[in-house]
């Protein structure tokens, strides 16, 4: 028996203006709602601001604690380097309460004045430190999408298309 085909397309889950009042009244309605949430949200923002201060003012004594120990713990590690390290053979000492370590940082490379260093680079032909980067040139491709168009793994197309809704709104005017 062959399959029925259905003629009617199905309801829509959500209201749809039939008219284009309807449809104004659904993009006022949009604005409010719009303008509700931010109000919320801005609410929420200002009660996380004060629990935050809050408990950043309970916290603000033992964070001076942890400061000043660490400093201390420090000095008296730096001073008994030697010993805590086995002159250096470890760079690690286990305490009863916990465990300090030295970590050497990897080198880095600071460049000041770019252009200038390229130049200088350049002039002592030392191109070995100097990149140079290959990359499609994108922007070049839209301006001649027939000829980008033809290569091999180049596909030039819209990304689709965006519905926005934007209520309109009066921001009030500061007196000064």
């Amino acid at each position: 028996m062959a399959k029925r085909t259905r003629l009617k397309s199905q309801a829509a889950p959500h209201p749809v203006p039939q008219t284009m009042t309807e449809a104004n009244d659904f993009i006022h309605r949009i604005g409010a709602a719009q303008r509700e949430r931010d109000r919320i949200q801005a609410e929420m923002n200002d009660r996380l601001a004060e629990i935050k201060a809050e408990f950043e003012e309970q916290a603000q004594p033992f964070k001076t604690e942890i400061e000043e120990r660490t400093i201390g713990v420090l000095t008296f590690c730096e001073a008994n380097r030697d010993e805590l390290t086995r002159n250096g053979k470890v760079k690690f000492h286990k305490f009863p309460a916990g465990e300090v370590n030295w970590r050497r940082r990897p080198p880095k490379v600071t460049v000041r004045g770019m252009a200038l260093v390229i130049e200088r680079l350049k002039a002592l032909k030392l191109t070995r430190f100097l990149r140079v980067k290959e990359e499609v040139n994108k922007e070049a491709m839209l301006a001649e999408p027939d000829i980008a168009n033809s290569v091999d793994g180049v596909n030039i197309g819209s990304e689709g298309e965006d519905f926005v809704i934007t209520p309109f709104e009066t921001d009030l005017e500061e007196v000064a």
